[in-house]
This record gives C-alpha cells, sequence and structure tokens, in this order.
C-alpha cells in the first residue's frame, strides 16, 4: 500500500492498483530505482529513488505517454498577455483527478475510452518532447504546453520534459484545474513560465457535488501560483450552476485580492477568460449559455479586474 499526495484525496493505493484519477500507481521499487509494473497496465521505465525490492511507492503510469499533440496559438490555451501571437507545441496525455460532467476531452481525461487509448499513446520521452519543441522553433514554436487531460496527474513528466525544455532556451506552459498540493507545485515552479488554471466556479457545492473536486485546494494552489509565474483564470459558465452575478462578484473579487511574493497586489492584473458552455458528454440536459449572460458576467467581473475575456461566443 502507498500513499498519493497529490490531490486532496490522498489515494492509499495496493500495489499493482491505480488511484482516482486512473494513472497514479503503487509499484514495487527495485535496488536499481526502476519500478516494475506488474498486472498494471503497460508504464514506461521511470527513474524514481532507488529502495529495495520491498519498496512500494506511487508512481505516474502515464509517463511519457502522449496521447494529443499540436502546434497552436498560445491564445488557444488561452493565453491572452503571455507572448501573444507566438504558437506553442501542445502536449497531453491521458488521466484526470476531476469528473467534470461537460469535459471537452472525455476521449483522453476519465472516460472508460480514456485509459485504454492512453496505454496505446505513442511514447515520447523528456528528451524526444524537448528536441522536438526546439526543432519546430523556425515555424515560430516559443516552447511546451503541457495541456488537454490533467498534466498534474504525471507532473514527473511535466517536470522533467520543463527542465529540459528550459535548457534548450524556450518557455513552459501549464494549463491545469489545479486541484493538486503545494508539495507538487513546488516541483514545478522553477520550470514553468506562465499557467491558465480553471477556477470553476465559487461555492464548494458545485467543485464538491458537480466536479468531485475540492474548491479550497485550487483557491491555495492559485494563490501560490501567481507567486511565481504568469496566470491567467477560466471560468466556464454552466446554465444553472456556477451563473449568477453574485457568485461571478464574489469570485473576481477574490483574484483581485490577490498578492505577490512580497506581499504586493497584483490581482486586478490578473487576467480572467469567461467561456460559453456547449452541451456534450454527461451534460446534454441544458442548452449553451446564453451569449448575452456571457457579456454581462464578463462586465461585472470587470468591475474587479483589469483584463477580463469572453469565449466560445
Amino acid at each position: 500500500m502507498a500513499k498519493c499526495n497529490v490531490c486532496y484525496r490522498k489515494c492509499e493505493i495496493k500495489e499493482g492498483e491505480t488511484g482516482f484519477c486512473g494513472v497514479r500507481g503503487a509499484a514495487r521499487i527495485t535496488k536499481h530505482g526502476i519500478y516494475e509494473t506488474g498486472e498494471m497496465r503497460t508504464a514506461v521505465s521511470y527513474d524514481v529513488s532507488a529502495g529495495t525490492d520491498s519498496d512500494i511507492q506511487v508512481v505516474p503510469l502515464n509517463y511519457g505517454r502522449i496521447t494529443s499533440i499540436a502546434l497552436d496559438p498560445i491564445e488557444k490555451k488561452p493565453l491572452s498577455r503571455f507572448m501573444p501571437g507566438s504558437r506553442i507545441l501542445s502536449v497531453g496525455s491521458y488521466g484526470c483527478n476531476l469528473r467534470c460532467p461537460f469535459c471537452q476531452n472525455y476521449e483522453i481525461s476519465w472516460s472508460d475510452e480514456a485509459y485504454e487509448y492512453g496505454e496505446a499513446a505513442r511514447v515520447l520521452m523528456p528528451e524526444d518532447l524537448a528536441d522536438l519543441a526546439l526543432g519546430y522553433k523556425s515555424e515560430g514554436n516559443v516552447g511546451v504546453a503541457f495541456t488537454y487531460n490533467e498534466p498534474l496527474v504525471g507532473y514527473e513528466y511535466v517536470r522533467d520534459t520543463a527542465r529540459l525544455v528550459h535548457e534548450k532556451g524556450m518557455v513552459n506552459v501549464l494549463v491545469s484545474n489545479g486541484m493538486a498540493s503545494l508539495e507538487v507545485l513546488q516541483e514545478l515552479v522553477p520550470y514553468i513560465d506562465a499557467m491558465n488554471i480553471d477556477l470553476k466556479g465559487f461555492t464548494d457545492r458545485y467543485y464538491r457535488d458537480i466536479l468531485g473536486g475540492d474548491r479550497k485546494m485550487v483557491m491555495e494552489f492559485i494563490s501560490e501560483a501567481v507567486r511565481h509565474c504568469h496566470v491567467e483564470l477560466t471560468t466556464l459558465i454552466i446554465p444553472g450552476e456556477n451563473d449568477s452575478i453574485e457568485e461571478i462578484k464574489e469570485l473576481s473579487k477574490w483574484i483581485s485580492e490577490l498578492t505577490d511574493i512580497d506581499g504586493n497586489s497584483i490581482g486586478q492584473d490578473i487576467p480572467l477568460h469567461i467561456s460559453r458552455f456547449f452541451p456534450r458528454f454527461h451534460m446534454t440536459d441544458r442548452a449553451a449559455t446564453d451569449v448575452g449572460l456571457v457579456y454581462e458576467l464578463a462586465d461585472v467581473a470587470r468591475q474587479n479586474l483589469k483584463y477580463v475575456y469572453t469565449g466560445n461566443c
């Protein structure tokens, strides 16, 4: 049995099994520091701290497994105030620690298909991905964006690759739900230049009952992340769930009060993307968000924030 410390669930995982996210598994560590998967889903060998043949540790089974890759405009992440006009090599693996019923990337996040797809995914070790990113520099690529699924459930791959990308003089972007411990964040902050983090709503009920997450953990992650790199936030407006004027007032006010590492107020300058929902996956019981409401909520957020953008309208 081994305990995972990535998110608030702190899954206790038996050898040969995985935690809630489906990609963090408990495996036996050899004295050479390589884990053996046994009956678990096939995983790429990943160097860990050497132990004895009886040691069991939590390891990322999706290490190096790339399900999606594309050279995207950086605005698509979305990042509107970080290297605008550039392109970035965007990569995703599989697995997620939330259960958003409206997920647009469910094929690689938490559906049954995600794990089958992930097991058959292309393998790109950190050195290979860093080299690939550099090869696209002539086409306007500025670095690597870890995105599509939830990158933090396999944060070791993000860390190892991002370090090499930095060594090649390029930047790293993280697109995340932000539901991870501050210990995980500290592993990554030396190498991440910008993040877009979902602040999906501003009630505990919504995070707990609809998303299967923990709002407090996400808020703590955001509060610390803004002290270390450029951060932009995204809120997808779901009709009947997080679409009230009062909720957006509270959400934007909280953002406006965030501070940097020296305690200086920086919150008003943090960009917020307010996006329109479309019915998909397990949430097809309601219409797309009214465009007028998206614009109205953006105006509400602008009472507290300088930079508010609308998306999917």
